[in-house]
């Protein structure tokens, strides 16, 4: 859950650097410079001489290898190659998706593509959403990462359970409150993924949650591979609902319904959704916790290491022991 702290520190990006390594490219660089909304990564869209600025994404260091994020690259190209919407690296002339500046900054170039987060409030776009997801999900299926990582328990539930265990950032008295009750969790989020029996996992987007999906006139695509990793199918299902159960199950029916024109959807695996959901919260506190060396993070999350935050945190857990033992949707 940490960094490398022989790897180069973010400080060490500057403007001159950044505009440097574009120019280095054969981008024409006209000096505008703007920082977009990353925390993991640093991404900066850049203005481009005559032309149509590019976004370039400066990946945080030791956080993937060089394979693992040309394996990002190889898929994102694989699905534009099918047509699917997505933004994908662009490549050099030597055919090069990943480069690295001497400075040991391992860096990429994207086309910038607008649009707007889409709110899937109409049953016709959540259809239109569905079958997108069917299509990406037929090609990750269609073979498999060797090397990014797995969606399941130890990497987003142990792992994060022990850092936090380990490490100063849980208030003494919310201590021993935290352990058992992630304990007692991790219980019920294994009889789940028994519950659910063997799903075949598949290449998946990883994190689509409406952020990372950008919607315009001609229909969504998607702006970040960056945690693309394999797992269940429904990993790229849940984060796109939203409200009360009744009308999760209704958006879910609806996003389902054009899923299933491209890709079967295993329902068994519907009872993992507040498991992953739980996955999730815990592995988004230990995210935080592990970057907090980074002076980004506590400018972010200025409330992250308050004694009130692990209260609420722990609160918002109970809620999902809970949940956990509620009915799968449809």
């Amino acid at each position: 859950m940490s960094n490398n702290p022989l790897h180069p520190p973010y400080e060490n990006l500057t403007p001159d650097l950044i505009l440097r390594a574009l120019e280095d490219l054969g981008f024409p660089c006209d000096g505008r410079l703007l920082a977009l909304n990353s925390y993991e990564n640093r991404v900066y869209q850049i203005g481009i001489e005559g032309n149509h600025p590019v976004i370039a994404k400066f990946y945080r260091p030791g956080r993937w290898s060089k394979a693992a994020i040309l394996e990002e690259h190889a898929f994102a190209l694989e699905l534009a190659s099918h047509e699917i919407p997505i933004v994908a690296p662009l490549a050099d002339d030597a055919s090069l998706t990943l480069h690295e500046l001497p400075e040991g900054f391992l860096f990429a170039v994207y086309p910038r593509c607008g649009g707007r987060w889409p709110d899937l409030e109409l049953r016709e776009q959540r259809q239109q959403m569905g079958r997108f997801l069917g299509r990406l999900h037929a090609v990750g299926a269609s073979n498999a990462f060797q090397l990014r990582g797995r969606i399941d328990v130890p990497s987003l539930g142990d792992e994060p359970r022990r850092f936090l265990l380990d490490n100063d950032f849980i208030p003494g008295y919310l201590l021993e409150a935290y352990a058992s009750l992630t304990e007692d969790l991790l219980k019920q989020i294994h009889a789940a993924f028994a519950a659910a029996g063997p799903i075949a996992p598949i290449r998946l987007h990883g994190d689509c949650h409406k952020g990372n999906i950008l919607w315009t006139d001609q229909g969504p695509h998607f702006v970040d591979l960056d945690d693309c990793r394999t797992g269940p199918p429904v990993q790229d299902l849940w984060m796109l609902l939203s409200g009360d159960s009744d009308e999760m199950r209704l958006q879910l029916q609806d996003l389902l319904e054009g899923y299933q024109m491209f890709f079967d959807f295993d329902y068994r695996s519907l009872v993992l959704i507040e498991a992953l959901r739980t996955l999730r919260l815990m592995n988004y506190s230990a995210w935080i916790a592990s970057r907090w060396h980074d002076p980004a993070f506590p400018l972010a999350f200025p409330w992250f290491d308050s004694p009130r935050y692990w209260e609420e945190h722990i609160l918002t857990l109970r809620e999902q022991a809970s949940a956990l033992d509620y009915p799968p949707l449809l």
